[in-house]
Formats: structure tokens, C-alpha cells, sequence
């Protein structure tokens, strides 16, 4: 049987057509969505850019310049009826001379925010103004109120922090309400390495949070530099989102 030459010509275009039309489909294949320890990192970058946005009523810029760490925490999610209880994963930096390190990863847990019976979901950053907290974090844990003493901060960019504040409170809490970042005080809830976290961010089975927060030349991947790049141009009056 003769082969039919218009058949040939359109199998011939058919075949051409997919060699060159697959690899593209695999090239434009999306990427690998990013890890959970990624976004969590990304959730704390909009967190503190919806803080630097709020010109009267974000953190004051003396406070975060003297600030040993600055822990972001979205989403802590309050259950109370009676008691309360809350629980959150975030992040936590330390700075050095305006050098702030790459993130370690923490959770949060039990004591009370002060909110209203109910469930509620609220962003959380603290203002750690001595190393000691954060020390004992890298070590175990804290608790809030027992092992640091907090306060709420005070508010608006360029705002001072009150001298008295600074000599009795280690930490300063922020949660955001309806939009706005207030002072809240904050006791009774540990706050921990989340080491599991750590490990699969750095890929490193043997990462501790001493080595993270001292080690600011430590490979990590570019969202942890896209934070650090954002705390440290907060600090400075150009800053724009």
C-alpha cells in the first residue's frame, strides 16, 4: 500500500510540532511550591511591612534600633472561655550593630493575650531590649511575664521610648487589632526554638539557633535575605514599602 503524500506531510508537521511543543510545556511547568518554612518567613515579611506602613502607629524606630531581637509571629491563634490559650509559629532575628542575623523559628504557647472570649487570630511581634531572653530562648525556653518581664510598647514611628520602660521591661508586645498595631500585654505564653523547623530551612541536621543567630554570612535561601534587608531599611527615614 503506496503512502499517501499529503498524509506523510501533516504526520511529518504533527511530530515536529510535539518535539518542539513538549519541552516548552516542561520548561514552563511551575516550580516546586515553596516549603512551609518559606511562607512562614514570608508571612512574617508582610507582617512587619504592614507595620512599617502604619506612620503613627508602628513601632518606634529608637526601640527597634536598640532592640537586641525582634520576634514576628502571624497568625497566634486565641482559644479562651474562662482560660485562655494561644498558640503561633514565627520567627526570631537578633541584631549587632545594625547587623541583623538570619531567622530562627519559633512557636508560641499557652498563657493569655488579653483578648475577648472567643477565637481569634492576630499578628504578634515582640521587641526583645535585652540578650539575656534571647539567650535563654537558644537555650530551652521562655516564659513571658515569669522568666522576661514584658510590656505593651509604645507606639508610632517616631515615638520614644520612655526611659522607664526601657530600664524594667526586656520585651515589648505588639499585636495587630483591626488593622492598627497596638501595645498589648503579653504573659504566661513559652516561647521556643522550633529546632525541626531550623533544620529543614537550613538543611542542616546539626543547625542550632546560636549558630543561626551568630552567623549572618550562613547560606540560607533569599527570603531570610529579603527580611533582614527589610528590618534594616526600616531603621532608616527613607524607608518606603
Amino acid at each position: 500500500m503506496r503512502n499517501h503524500p499529503l498524509k506523510n506531510a501533516l504526520f511529518g508537521l504533527t511530530l515536529i510540532s510535539l518535539v518542539t511543543f513538549v519541552p516548552w510545556l516542561r520548561a514552563a511547568r511551575p516550580a516546586p511550591d515553596s516549603t512551609e518554612e518559606e511562607r512562614r518567613v514570608e508571612k512574617a515579611i508582610l507582617v512587619f511591612q504592614e507595620i512599617a506602613g502604619l506612620a503613627d502607629e508602628g513601632i518606634p524606630e529608637s526601640l527597634l534600633k536598640k532592640a537586641h531581637g525582634i520576634a514576628i509571629i502571624p497568625g497566634v491563634v486565641k482559644a479562651a472561655y474562662g482560660i485562655g490559650g494561644e498558640y503561633g509559629r514565627g520567627v526570631l532575628l537578633v541584631q549587632d550593630k545594625g547587623v541583623w542575623s538570619n531567622p530562627s523559628f519559633i512557636t508560641l504557647a499557652g498563657g493569655s493575650l488579653g483578648w475577648q472570649i472567643g477565637i481569634q487570630r492576630s499578628d504578634l511581634v515582640l521587641v526583645f531590649k535585652t540578650g539575656q531572653s534571647i539567650d535563654n530562648i537558644a537555650e530551652g525556653k521562655i516564659t513571658l511575664g515569669a522568666d522576661a518581664s514584658v510590656a505593651a510598647g509604645p507606639v508610632g514611628r517616631g515615638a520614644q521610648a520612655n526611659t522607664d520602660l526601657d530600664l524594667k521591661a526586656e520585651i515589648y508586645a505588639y499585636s495587630r487589632a483591626k488593622g492598627l498595631f497596638i501595645g498589648i500585654s503579653v504573659k504566661g505564653a513559652a516561647i521556643q526554638i522550633d529546632a525541626e523547623a531550623n533544620e529543614r530551612f537550613y538543611r542542616d541536621d546539626e543547625i542550632t539557633a546560636r549558630r543561626i543567630f551568630t552567623r549572618p554570612d550562613l547560606e540560607g535561601r533569599p527570603v531570610a535575605d529579603r527580611l533582614r534587608k527589610i528590618l534594616a531599611e526600616y531603621l532608616r527615614s527613607d524607608y518606603t514599602i
